[in-house]
């Protein structure tokens, strides 16, 4: 007979999730002891560091990941990185381990009362199985619930006297063999109702959103746009956690507004605005005024139900991403159009340097550095909310699979995603640029930064102050808020605790020299802290 751990690590084996991100506790050691040589146990020191990397794994590599925790604390602690996660629409298997179960009636020391509540309403399914025996297809179905779009966290609470009992062999192997796909056709009626309103408009766009590079669909995106000449706008910084479009490319024209008023003005332009991958839209703060010109009309493509059901306005079609732009590409085959494209984003300004008296850069020309000595094939991660449009701005990345976002707007998940994210993507260099604030919220990855030898450069702002909130201050008319200014944190001597090297820069020289030199040094982690202006930096 088959061991329920024997069954568990099986399935896992064969769908490829043989990295497991983790801290464990007394009630996941039944599963993690003898741990087959096969799999990697990726260990981090806090609970949301874990999530956060494998958020990370999982969107680069495309896979489910599996991140297990410690009953009620660990999954507690990892709350706001399940945020991120959902946001971020990261397949995800979370289990967490439990109190054995003769000693759950009793309430005993660590057992998780509310096991399958507490993850609500961060994961897509939650689930404790009754019986030992059912481990494995709960452990299945979580998975398959996951990777179904739209794709999420999935959450199983496993009983730690549970991995010895003894499963039916037959019945194992037929709940566990099964495959689940999850990519929807449009309907192709809506297909060429579409394609025939973008042929009849007189001044369409599109707003490209995350899911298009999720769903592997950046080649139909720009193939579409190219073929009608129709502008691209990125969908809004805040809630996008990765781009859609190619940010260098003569279509492109920057990154839409965040709030209703602004957003609606730039889209007042057009008569049809075609959004794909994104909610419609995810608005933060708020600035009111219409959110579409009386003479626009507005369509989304989506692979998520509940985006379609609740944007305020337009219409939608839901179904895979990438194969409805296949449908809609064929569609438009032979559609003419004497549209005029527009003309070219002004190139990004040159980096200045530091100022004299004060030694700090514009974060802009921060941006601008890294824009110069960035690979061609490198990947950002960026937590750095206050410099975020400048980064967009001075990089204008064009490479799908090149940037990494925390949805939600939850900090820690920088951090902890480049782990994954370099994980995943080993062949690639990745570049973390975080706020010195940002970086607190997951600041022991750096131990598995060193500890796992990831090649990771990060690049440190340090502006003494959370900038972005005194922006929202000002926005919103507000003073006196405490708990703004952030004198004397020092990443740069934080991180060389945990074993990263760093240093600390001043000017663009000293920037550029010290960048080359992280990129260029593939054994392990390297990080470089630069100040910055305090402010928001939108070039």
């Amino acid at each position: 007979m088959t061991t329920v751990r024997e069954a568990a690590f099986a399935f896992f084996r064969e769908r490829g999730m043989t990295t497991i991100f983790g801290n464990p506790g007394s009630t996941e050691l039944p599963m993690l002891a003898d741990f087959p040589p096969d799999f990697t146990y990726v260990l981090g020191l806090q609970e949301a560091v874990v999530v956060g990397m494998a958020d990370g794994y999982a969107q680069a590599s495309g896979r489910v990941a599996h991140v297990n925790l410690h009953t009620a604390p660990g999954v507690g602690n990892a709350m706001g990185a399940l945020f991120n996660a959902q946001a971020n629409k990261a397949p995800l298997l979370v289990t967490a381990g439990q109190q054995v179960r003769p000693y759950l009636t009793m309430q005993a020391n660590l057992t998780n009362v509310r096991a399958v509540e507490v993850p609500q309403p961060y994961v897509k399914w939650s689930f404790e199985p009754p019986r030992a025996v059912d481990v494995p297809a709960a452990l299945a179905r979580a998975t398959h619930i996951a990777s179904l779009p739209p794709a999420g966290p999935a959450f199983v609470s496993l009983p730690m006297d549970d991995w010895g009992a003894e499963v039916d062999d037959g019945a194992t192997r037929l709940a566990l063999g099964r495959a689940v796909c999850g990519r929807a056709v449009a309907d192709p009626a809506a297909v060429a109702a579409l394609a025939a309103r973008l042929a009849a408009a007189s001044a369409p766009v599109v707003v490209a959103g995350p899911g298009i590079d999720a769903a592997g669909g950046w080649d139909q995106a720009v193939a579409l746009a190219e073929r009608l000449s129709l502008p691209v706008w990125a969908s809004p910084a805040p809630g996008g956690g990765r781009l859609g479009f190619p940010e260098g490319h003569a279509l492109f024209r920057g990154v839409l507004p965040p709030a209703i008023g602004p957003a609606g003005q730039v889209l007042g332009e057009y008569d049809l605005v075609l959004v794909v991958g994104s909610s419609v839209f995810p608005y933060y703060p708020h600035i009111p005024g219409p959110a579409l010109g009386d003479g626009t009309e507005l369509v989304a493509l989506t692979n998520d139900p509940d985006e379609a059901a609740r944007a305020p306005m337009g219409d939608a079609i839901v179904a895979d991403i990438a194969l409805t732009l296949d449908a809609l590409l064929a569609a438009v085959d032979g559609v003419s159009v004497t549209r005029i494209p527009p003309p070219p984003l002004d190139p990004p300004p040159p980096a200045g340097d530091a100022d004299p008296a004060t030694g700090l850069m514009d974060a802009g020309d921060v941006h601008g550095v890294l824009a110069a000595v960035l690979p061609d094939d490198a990947i950002v991660v960026l937590e750095s909310p206050s410099s975020t449009l400048a980064l967009r701005n001075r990089l204008r990345l064009s490479r799908p699979g090149s940037y990494y976002f925390g949805a939600a707007g939850g900090l820690g998940f920088g951090l902890a995603a480049a782990l994954g994210v370099q994980l995943a993507a080993p062949s690639r260099p990745v570049v973390c640029v975080l706020g010195e604030g940002s970086a607190q919220y997951a600041i022991t990855g750096f131990w598995t930064a060193k500890a796992y030898g990831l090649p990771v450069t990060f690049l440190v702002l340090r502006n003494g102050e959370y900038s972005i909130l005194k922006w929202f201050s000002g926005l919103e008319g507000l003073s006196g808020a405490p708990g703004l200014d952030l004198p004397a944190l020092d990443v740069a001597a934080t991180a060389a605790s945990y074993g990263v090297p760093g240093v600390k820069v001043s000017g663009r020289d000293e920037l550029r020299a010290a960048l080359e030199a992280a990129l260029a040094d593939e054994d392990g982690p390297r990080l470089v802290e630069v100040g910055v202006r305090p402010g928001m930096a939108l070039v």
